[in-house]
């Protein structure tokens, strides 16, 4: 199978294109390797990938409507799976259009080629984010999404729905997979568990947000890659799925997890609950285990143990 990723050298798109090279599959990561973070960081996710003859990197971008048009004309994809995005809440709050612009009109570039190129399939990446402060938990695909609290969320929810908008159009079968607080080696340095890790080794502050009672469904990385994969191979109409582990931890549940895995003591500088952030996150995935075979199988005291272990590696490094 022929596949465009999109970011496909960041975090989770690093994991799958692995993935996908070692069934067998042909890949074309398209990735701007922007400033969000040091690209350097992309560049060793991918490194792995550039060994496989079937693996071709397009530094560019989604918003860059010749070179994108270029690309598909001279080439033939059976699917299109979108990872591309400007990340994070907080970061959304102070950026508001520039979220728009990546996270929408990025997503109409590739839905629209699609249409013009006839694929009729598409896997968008989408987020836990898009429920809000939903009162009702775990969340399930059929709560109503119509209040998002972050601009982040908010172009998220709106990709969703363009994406239901050509998929009743012109028949792509489209599968848009939320996912829920993904966690695991190369995390994205700016991501919670990530920056804990990080101020906790040098001895340095961390920001908790809240008293420590916030809960998240923390999702180990090998468990979402399982999830995007039998989307991928599995196309229906269109279809929204949770991919989460369906369980929650606490924000001092998880300093914990991280101290004792650094066996470092965290200095904890409490800060008021901030805006666009919710109280809970936790993923109802029946639908997902019913109709993709999705097993979570990492509980977040292993994910944790191995995240830990991976970020000392690169720290020896």
């Amino acid at each position: 199978m022929k596949i465009l990723l999109t970011g496909g050298a960041g975090f989770i798109g690093s994991h799958l294109a692995e993935a996908l090279l070692k069934r067998g599959d042909q890949i074309d990561c398209l990735d701007n390797f922007n400033d969000y973070y040091d690209s350097a960081i992309k560049r060793e996710n991918i490194k792995q990938s550039l060994n496989y003859s079937t693996y071709k990197l397009i530094a560019g971008d989604i918003l860059d409507d010749a070179l994108v048009s270029q690309l598909f004309n001279k080439n033939s994809y059976d699917i299109i799976v979108h990872l591309a995005a400007r990340a994070g809440v907080r970061p959304s709050l102070k950026e508001p259009f520039l979220y728009q612009e990546v996270n929408i009109r990025g997503t109409m570039n590739l839905l629209e080629m699609a249409r013009i190129h006839q694929i009729k399939r598409f896997v968008l990446a989408s987020t836990s984010s898009v429920y809000g402060k939903n009162e009702k938990v775990p969340f399930s695909e059929s709560d109503a999404v119509n209040q998002p609290v972050s601009p982040y969320a908010a172009t998220k929810r709106a990709a969703e729905i363009m994406a239901y908008t050509y998929h009743h159009l012109y028949q792509i079968a489209i599968t848009c997979l939320r996912f829920f607080t993904v966690y695991g080696p190369r995390q994205r340095p700016d991501m919670a568990i990530h920056k804990f890790a990080d101020l906790i080794y040098a001895g340095k502050s961390i920001q908790m947000f809240g008293d420590g009672q916030s809960e998240r469904d923390y999702t180990y990385v090998d468990d979402i890659i399982h999830g995007v994969i039998q989307a991928i191979d599995r196309p229906a109409g269109y279809k929204i799925y949770n991919l989460g582990e369906s369980r929650t931890t606490s924000l001092k549940r998880l300093i914990e997890l991280i101290e004792e895995n650094l066996n470092k003591k965290a200095i904890i500088q409490q800060m008021p609950f901030q805006p666009g952030d919710v109280p809970i996150t936790y993923a109802d995935i029946s639908l997902a285990k019913k109709e993709l075979d999705y097993r979570p199988g990492i509980p977040v005291e292993v994910g944790i143990k191995r995240f830990v272990e991976w970020f000392l590696q690169q720290k020896n490094k």
